[in-house]
């Protein structure tokens, strides 16, 4: 079997990445280790930047996403009873986000992909990346219970932190940059209407707290709690009353209730793998970087990698030169590295660490005053929030 590009992953990144391809015209095979049902229903990030939503419509893959997607134009802090709204198209010269779940994402891809793309290869194993470092890379994978090869011009580990793509890099070529955070996000989804129309951010002593949602039917709330916490020790009663000492204000504000379907916990991590190209080998997404969920950074910099590759495959392939693919790395880090600074200012901000003192409660709340209070400092939020630049 052979392709230009082999894409490993069918997640939102190694699938947007082959509708960009097939639109330049450069043909490419997907391998997706699990079936389509699994992918069509895994539960993912849910906010889309400006630039992410752009780069859909811009593909074809933006119609639903428009129609049935929320637009949201802020956010709303919550510190010492007190809320504040941050208003991004006034900060930003128009810029806002979109609320589409990843799930959403992935089926408005697969059904383009299937209908217009090249191959999709679900239950595809990917076993492991070959001769990466030559101008012949190859991937050896698993499938309807066969091993086989695909070779190729180009591969993309699309494959997440525990894919085989980032293996092929050779130990000695690498750098990894990585910090973890002593609690992590009880997260629930409940059949009960958004509370609030914008996603609330609220700091508080008894830790954090986010309302989301992920329709006008569908709440989506988080709760801090300790790292290694089981989200079955929690009764649904409790994770209500949490989240309403949590988010409490000055006025009449209230959170409604309602039937809990379903709730996990998430680790927080932030880490960094460095280089992201070896030779004809590219990371993108997770397999190169994962932030903290606190800034709604981690698919929309997964789009930037692969808008990155793919501009700069066509380059190639319309002037001959390799010079934005000899860059995607340096790039795509630049990018990375700012999206990763804010992901732990948010956190950092908002989250109430074990220990805490005083001291640095106080502090805290002089950052949270000073975004209230400050253009200049409310302005970078929202350009933070609503996305940086792909280039």
């Amino acid at each position: 079997m052979r392709t230009t590009v082999g894409i490993i992953g069918a997640g939102p990144a190694g699938l947007l990445l082959a509708r960009l391809l097939h639109n330049a015209g450069i043909d490419s095979v997907v391998l997706e280790s699990r079936d389509r049902a699994y992918v069509e229903r895994r539960q993912r990030a849910g906010i889309l930047e400006q630039g992410t939503a752009d780069v859909l419509r811009a593909a074809g893959a933006g119609e639903r996403m428009d129609r049935e997607g929320l637009r949201h134009d802020g956010i709303e802090l919550r510190f010492d009873r007190r809320r504040h709204r941050v208003d991004f198209p006034a900060l930003t010269g128009g810029r806002s986000v979109m609320v589409y779940a990843q799930t959403e994402v992935c089926k408005d891809l697969i059904a383009l992909q299937l209908q217009e793309g090249g191959p999709l290869l679900f239950e595809a194993e990917a076993l492991a990346v070959e001769d990466a470092g030559t101008d012949a890379p190859r991937v050896r994978f698993r499938h309807e219970g066969r091993e086989d090869v695909l070779e190729c011009e180009y591969v993309v580990g699309c494959d997440g932190f525990w894919g085989v793509a980032r293996k092929a890099i050779p130990a000695e070529l690498t750098q990894v940059f990585e910090r973890t955070y002593p609690f992590g996000w009880l997260g629930i989804l409940a059949d009960v209407p958004p509370s609030h129309d914008e996603l609330v951010y609220a700091r508080h002593d008894r830790g954090f707290a986010l309302l989301s949602m992920r329709s006008p039917s569908i709440s989506r709330l988080y709760l801090q709690v300790p790292d290694g916490t089981d989200a079955g020790t929690w009764s649904d009663e409790e994770i209500w009353d949490e989240l309403e000492h949590r988010f409490e204000t000055a006025d009449d504000w209230r959170l409604e209730r309602g039937p809990i379907t379903q709730k996990s916990v998430t680790p927080m991590r932030s880490y960094v793998h460095e280089p992201m190209r070896h030779g004809r080998l590219f990371l993108a997404g997770d397999a190169a970087h994962i932030v903290p969920p606190t800034g709604a950074k981690g698919l929309n910099l997964a789009v930037g990698d692969v808008v990155t590759f793919a501009r700069a495959l066509t380059h190639r392939k319309e002037t001959g030169s390799a010079e934005l693919l000899d860059t995607y790395s340096q790039t795509c880090l630049r990018r990375i590295w700012q999206a990763e600074r804010f992901s732990y200012d948010m956190t950092t901000l908002l989250h109430r660490a074990p220990g805490a003192t005083g001291f640095e409660d106080r502090l805290q709340l002089a950052r949270l005053e000073r975004i209230a209070s400050s253009r200049a400092a409310e302005t970078d939020l929202a350009e933070g929030y609503t996305g940086f630049s792909f280039g």
